[in-house]
Order: C-alpha cells, then sequence, then structure tokens
C-alpha cells in the first residue's frame, strides 16, 4: 500500500464505477452523480469547503500518465468541480460551485493524497470490504443491488458457482487439460462475470448450475482457447478489464473461428408425452393461477447483456421498460418507448459493425432487415429466426415496424399491452444480439 500527493487534473473520474456501470467519458460519470446523488453530492461539496479538504484518500490506480480513481469518485469529483466550477454538468450547479469556492479559505489545493495500487485485483477486493454508511452523502454511499451488481459483473466476484473450476473441471474431464497446469482463476471469472459472455462461449450458470448451451465439442474448443490465453499469459488482466476489452477479445476469437455459432445452439428436449391417470372419476381442475406480467421486460428473464459506455441512454430505456413502465398504467408510453429501444439498439449495431449497406435515408424497417441478415451472415442467429425478422418488414402483419410507427403516430391506433406483449417476444433475441454487438 503506497499514499502519494498527485495532481488533481491527474486523476480520472472512473467512467466504469460500479455506481453506475461503464459510460461514455469522464464527463458523463460525473453527469450521472449528480442525475442520482444530487444531494449527498452538495452536502460533501459543503462538507470538503467546510473542512478545507478531504479526509479518505482516494484509491487510485496508474493509467497510463493519469490515475483512475476507483474509490472517492465522488470525493475527487467535488474537488475537480469546486477547482473548476465550468464543467459542472447545470448552469444551477455551475452557481452552486462557484459559490463554494469563493468561501475555500487559503489556497485551493491543487495535488490530492491517494492511495495507489497498482494491483487491480487487490482493488476490487478493498472495494469489497467498504461502502457500510452514508452519513447523508458525507460519508461513503451504501451500494444498492444495481451496483453491487455491476460490481460482480465486472469483476465475477460471488459466493455462487466459481466459474473458473467448472470449466477447468469440464476440460480436465474431455482429456483437454493438463490438471497439473492451472488456470488463472480470477481472470477467466472476470471474462466470463456476465451471463452474454458465457453464452457467446457457449454455456450458462443463470440457473446455479453450468449448463451447456451450444454444442458441447464446440464449446470446449473455446474454453481451451481462452485458458490457453490466460494461462500462457498472453491474454493479461488488462486484456480483460471492461466491457470494450472483453468484447474486442471475444470478437477475435469469434473471427478466427474459435466461439461456437448459432448452429450449434442446442435445442431443449422435448417433453416425453404424459401417461393418462387411471381415475374412474375425474376431479374438478382448477387452472393455477399465474402472476400478471407487469412490465414490458420481464424481471424473471436474465437477459444476457453488456453494455458499453456509447449505450448509456439505451441502458436507461432497458431499465425503464424492465422496471419502472407499468403494462396497465403507462401501454402509451411503453408503446413509444419500446419503438425508441429498437430503433436505438439497430443504429448501435450499424455503428458497432460498421455496415455499409445500410443507407442515412433506410427507413427503420429497412434497418432491421438489413442488420437481421448481417446476424445471420455472421451466425449470431438462424435462418428460421431471420426469415421471422423479415416478416417485420411487411406492413399487413399485425407484429411488424408499420405496427410500431403506429403506436408512435397514429392518433386512433391503441397499443394493447398482450399485443406488445407478443411483440416483444418476437423482437427480445433480435434486441438482445443488436445490444451485445
Amino acid at each position: 500500500m503506497a499514499f502519494r500527493s498527485l495532481p488533481l487534473s491527474l486523476l480520472i473520474v472512473n467512467k466504469a464505477n460500479d455506481r453506475h456501470g461503464e459510460l461514455e467519458n469522464e464527463t458523463a460519470a460525473i453527469g450521472w452523480l449528480f442525475s442520482n446523488r444530487e444531494l449527498h453530492m452538495r452536502n460533501l461539496a459543503k462538507d470538503i469547503v467546510a473542512e478545507g479538504g478531504i479526509y479518505d484518500a482516494p484509491l487510485v490506480t496508474p493509467n497510463g500518465e493519469e490515475y483512475l480513481v476507483f474509490d472517492g469518485n465522488r470525493r475527487v469529483t467535488c474537488m475537480k468541480l469546486i477547482a473548476r466550477p465550468n464543467r459542472s454538468p447545470t448552469i444551477e450547479l455551475q452557481r452552486f460551485f462557484i459559490e463554494l469556492r469563493e468561501q475555500w479559505e487559503g489556497e485551493f489545493p491543487s495535488r490530492i493524497t491517494c492511495q495507489v495500487e497498482s494491483n487491480r485485483d487487490r482493488i476490487d477486493d478493498i472495494l469489497y470490504r467498504r461502502h457500510t454508511g452514508t452519513q447523508n452523502g458525507v460519508g461513503q454511499s451504501t451500494w444498492d443491488d444495481r451496483m453491487k451488481s455491476n460490481f460482480v459483473e465486472r469483476t465475477g466476484k460471488s459466493s455462487g458457482l466459481h466459474i473458473a473450476d467448472e470449466v477447468e473441471k469440464r476440460l480436465v474431464g474431455a482429456s483437454l487439460w493438463d490438471s497439473k497446469r492451472k488456470i488463472p482463476r480470477s481472470n477467466m471469472n472476470r471474462l466470463l462475470s456476465s451471463e452474454a459472455y458465457r453464452n457467446r462461449v457457449g454455456f450458462s450458470i443463470s440457473r446455479g448450475n453450468f449448463e451447456f448451451t451450444h454444442n458441447e465439442t464446440a464449446s470446449l474448443k473455446a474454453l481451451f482457447k481462452i485458458a490457453d490465453d490466460l494461462t500462457s499469459k498472453s491474454v493479461v488482466l488488462n486484456d480483460i478489464w471492461d466491457v470494450s476489452a472483453k468484447r474486442q477479445y471475444l470478437d477475435r476469437l469469434d473471427r478466427e473461428g474459435v466461439l461456437p455459432t448459432a448452429a450449434d445452439v442446442l435445442t431443449p428436449p422435448s417433453m416425453p408425452p404424459s401417461k393418462p391417470l387411471a381415475i374412474s372419476q375425474p376431479k374438478p381442475f382448477s387452472a393455477p393461477k399465474t402472476q400478471p406480467r407487469i412490465t414490458l421486460i420481464p424481471n424473471d428473464v436474465e437477459y444476457p447483456l453488456t453494455w458499453s459506455g456509447e449505450q448509456q441512454r439505451l441502458k436507461a430505456i432497458w431499465d425503464e421498460l424492465a422496471c419502472n413502465l407499468e403494462l396497465s398504467k403507462h401501454p402509451n408510453a411503453i408503446a413509444v418507448m419500446f419503438r425508441v429501444l429498437v430503433e436505438l439498439a439497430v443504429d448501435s449495431y450499424i455503428r458497432s459493425m460498421n455496415l455499409s449497406e445500410v443507407h442515412e435515408n433506410d427507413k427503420l424497417s429497412n434497418r432491421v432487415l438489413k442488420v437481421a441478415a448481417d446476424m445471420n451472415a455472421r451466425k449470431k442467429i438462424d435462418k428460421r429466426y431471420y426469415d421471422e425478422c423479415k416478416k417485420l418488414n411487411n406492413s399487413d402483419q399485425l407484429l411488424s415496424m408499420a405496427t410500431m410507427n403506429s403506436w408512435v403516430h397514429s392518433p386512433r391506433f391503441n397499443p394493447s399491452p398482450q399485443h406488445m406483449i407478443s411483440m416483444w417476444g418476437s423482437l427480445s433475441t433480435f434486441i438482445v444480439e443488436c445490444i451485445n454487438a
């Protein structure tokens, strides 16, 4: 553990802070803190001015010539905005920080004492043991369930199934791996921390058990390559640190033909026919009561998603459709946001894949068709699902992009919850593939 006095100008507010997940840049991270914790941020800033500085040293790691903040992002943000109020996200906050700067007694410090750690695994261990109290924003803010989930998805740290052990066990069982050759467990867990990444490699642990989602041979081939890269250190921690780095590595494996394809997807086994019950007098049957669907995006389904910093608004819309907007109360808002979600997801895929065949003046229906064709060509979706996607371009179909446009523009077309649920069932796989591209 080393404590050093570092220039405030070299400290970077973490755009992938576990409070919010990965955002686009430092400015977006600062904006999120004030959009979601403004009262706490104001209280903390006033406390820093009243005390003439901060008490707890921020936890940072070297990042080129700069230092990335892992704990203390709120403190560093307040210091940066007191030093430069014009960086505040709103005019009102700019005035607030100008007033605070005028209240500062003496010369404003240009350096801050920080705890510098180069080992990123140690940083995660430190973070795991902190965040225990708020003190109305003056102390460290406790992580809520979403923030804890962001931490687990980023690092792979959890008290559940140990992914690296499961992978090693299956590789050894298939005679593909020498049990004496130990896989770097923390790096394997970090890389395969999300269902989206695990599904690309061909397995799932969404139910607490290791299950192959793709042909076992194809999945083991991919797992062997990953294990070999990590063990030989041709891929190290910095190569798989964040969403962007993980995607780049897995995309490279995909281009090399290492990862399973849509043709390798396993179909669930069909249920055997039930035998007739030997009952002379049938008893009255009452259908089991099912819980009504509350939101468009169901909460009981774990979608394999990874979010990049550029998808900040897309993620916010997803969260609203999954958590905030209720089908029985907000059908019109859901219809509009559903259509926006599709459009932003499609545009995200087009940018990520750099699709030259998509033109600026293409209608959404044409863009959907071209994206689906590209997915099929890359074996992200099979031909059967691609054929279903092509039907979305038919304006005569009830489940079509024309219908979605009517939700937004027609004064007489009222979206029904059941219709939107059906549309979600048809489009959810397509949307997830767009987001994860």
